[in-house]
């Protein structure tokens, strides 16, 4: 945050100043301090927020707030895990099909529940879902 202050660089400030409210919102919701994986998902909530913005902008042609948004999630991406590409979530998802001995679209649910924990943070849910629902069916 400093450093965002020293360089005058506003919407870096602005972004990391809204994370710190939502991490610190989280913890008196909780009544404790944070675990990683706690922080980590109010992170993702943040960045999931500003991709649903981004699309709702872009189907209203709001090019002036598009931008914006487009350099928020620029600075989230910073405090974000690595993503994984579509080759690692797709042998995730198959390894962990495998895993939980699944056959069908019935045991949809069964896979999700084994999956999403080795992705979380790491892979769009929505990706996941996608690859699940192709491999399963």
């Amino acid at each position: 945050m400093i450093t965002a202050m020293k360089a005058k660089d506003k919407t870096t400030l602005s972004v990391i100043r809204m994370i710190k409210a939502a991490l610190q919102n989280e913890k008196n919701e909780v009544g404790r301090d944070l675990t990683d994986a706690e922080e980590l998902g109010v992170i993702t909530r943040e960045m999931k927020q500003r991709k649903e913005s981004l699309e709702e902008f872009e189907k209203a042609n709001r090019e002036d707030l598009v931008t914006g948004v487009k350099a928020e999630i620029a600075v989230v991406e910073k405090y974000m895990p690595k993503q994984m590409d579509d080759a690692a979530i797709k042998q995730t998802v198959q390894d962990t099909i495998t895993e939980v001995g699944a056959t069908g679209k019935a045991d949809f649910g069964k896979v999700m529940k084994a999956l999403m924990p080795k992705v979380k943070g790491k892979a769009d849910g929505a990706k996941v879902n996608a690859y699940v629902k192709e491999l399963l069916g």
